[in-house]
């Protein structure tokens, strides 16, 4: 059977389910529930049919996922089993971090003995990432004030969670967050800056000396750079189990109840996030011409695993690689790629400013246009370094509402939708960073398209 004719199949099954469901929740028709499974498993089985036929990754990924869903629809007990695969899959991931920027880092840095090129490199960097992450925070702010979400917010009967524990940042507590106490223990908590602020200073180091003395580090970084990225390739076999194990638990753990009193809040997140996508990155990646079918077919991986995961982290391998293959320099690409997941989480800060005045305006505390403004720029220091841990905005966010005086109850509502709010947020980092590196390599006159038909998987 050809694909041409299974995805013909693929679209009529997917219709009359779509049909039959639509019928059976808003229609008056009740069907059994077995028969509204049995029409989408058998939409599923043509869908593995075809990922079979296609022998893609990321096929398989997305495959994956709508398995995950129906696991943790029809299992929800079961479902909360599989957390180990994708906790199997993140361990996994996080062994490759900090080996893969140090040798990239050196590497690039080293490699060339171009230090001004760094220097620009950072400042250009930095400078893009305030630019955008501004605009992130003022459309939340704008999103939020819009819908007025939190207004008349009540939590579910009988839902209960515990908050973590948190305190206020303060300004030094931030910038000391950039230095790394000691390397060891960067690598072991997955602290991405320090890792990168270590590795950009032994590159410059290992720049300095002469030739014969930096030889025989730079072949071994260049070495270990080459079997991380093979390591990666190994490692993404995994990534079917362990992205649908992450979807079941989700689904699984949250159900559909709690839903109904946060959907307002849900869909302005995803609302303003869309505009952002639409209003603000496409512009730009099309003013730099950037090509678009290519850029998405390299991204859909990693976009897929952080989607799953809800971690920029565990998307960075596959999104220095692709990039790579897109035709980004490595030097650029393990650069402004691991900054970017410090000084660049668009999704992240756009959802931190949506949520902080949602958490107002569900307590009924009147923010003034002031206050709001107030506490945009304490979030553009706050958010700086949490992409790496899923849903570590949640502890910036409880951080942010101490400093603000406000109440913590309305932030045990958003615990019951912030693993589908943080899989938006968290594929919007990984999309605007890996825009960032096509955008500094135009800037730096060093990105070559590449020709033809490219291979992510």
């Amino acid at each position: 059977m050809t694909q041409k004719r299974i995805i013909q199949i693929i679209l009529v099954l997917l219709s009359i389910a779509t049909f039959v469901h639509l019928f059976h929740y808003y229609g008056g028709l009740q069907f059994p529930q077995e028969l509204l499974i049995g029409i989408r498993w058998v939409a599923w089985a043509f869908v593995i049919l075809y990922a079979i036929n296609k022998k893609s990754l990321t096929t398989w990924i997305l495959v994956s996922m709508i398995i995950g869903i129906e696991i943790g629809l029809n299992f929800p007990d079961f479902a909360q089993n599989l957390s180990v695969l994708s906790k199997i899959f993140l361990r996994l991931i996080k062994t490759i971090i900090a080996p893969i920027l140090f040798a990239t880092l050196v590497v690039g840095i080293a490699g060339h003995s171009n230090l001004k090129q760094v220097g620009r490199m950072g400042w250009k960097s930095i400078l893009y990432f305030e630019v955008v992450t501004t605009l992130a925070l003022v459309i939340g702010i704008i999103a939020i004030n819009i819908t007025k979400a939190g207004a008349g917010i009540i939590l579910p009967e009988g839902f209960s969670q515990d908050l973590p524990e948190a305190k206020a940042q303060g300004w030094q507590d931030v910038i000391l967050h950039v230095f790394p106490e000691n390397f060891i223990k960067s690598i072991y908590h997955g602290d991405v800056l320090p890792i990168v602020l270590f590795s950009v200073t032994f590159g410059i180091s290992l720049a300095l000396l002469s030739e014969q003395k930096k030889k025989p580090i730079l072949d071994f970084t260049e070495s270990l750079a080459e079997t991380m990225f093979k390591f990666t390739n190994i490692i993404m076999h995994f990534a079917p189990f362990g992205v649908g194990a992450a979807i079941a638990v989700t689904v699984g753990h949250l159900g559909i109840d709690i839903l109904t009193s946060l959907l307002k809040l849900l869909f302005t997140l995803y609302g303003a996030l869309l505009l952002f996508l639409f209003g603000v990155l496409l512009p730009i990646a099309l003013l730099v011409k950037v090509p678009i079918r290519k850029f998405f077919r390299a991204i859909s991986e990693p976009v897929s695993i952080a989607f799953a995961t809800t971690s920029s982290e565990s998307a960075l391998p596959k999104a220095m690689e692709n990039m790579e293959k897109l035709g980004v320099p490595r030097k650029i690409v393990s650069f402004v790629l691991p900054t970017g997941y410090t000084f660049n989480l668009d999704g992240s800060t756009l959802y931190l400013s949506l949520a902080s005045v949602f958490v107002a305006q569900a307590a009924n505390i009147d923010l003034s246009i002031g206050d709001q403004v107030l506490m945009v720029f304490t979030l553009m220091l706050t958010s700086k370094g949490v992409a790496g841990v899923p849903r570590a905005t949640l502890v910036i966010l409880l951080g942010t509402a101490a400093s603000f005086g406000l109440p913590l109850w309305p932030i045990m509502a958003i615990l019951g939708i912030d693993e589908l709010m943080d899989m938006a947020r968290t594929s919007v980092n990984v999309i605007g960073n890996c825009l960032a590196t096509i955008i500094i390599a135009k800037w730096e006159g060093e990105y070559k398209e590449p020709e033809g038909e490219l291979n992510f998987d």
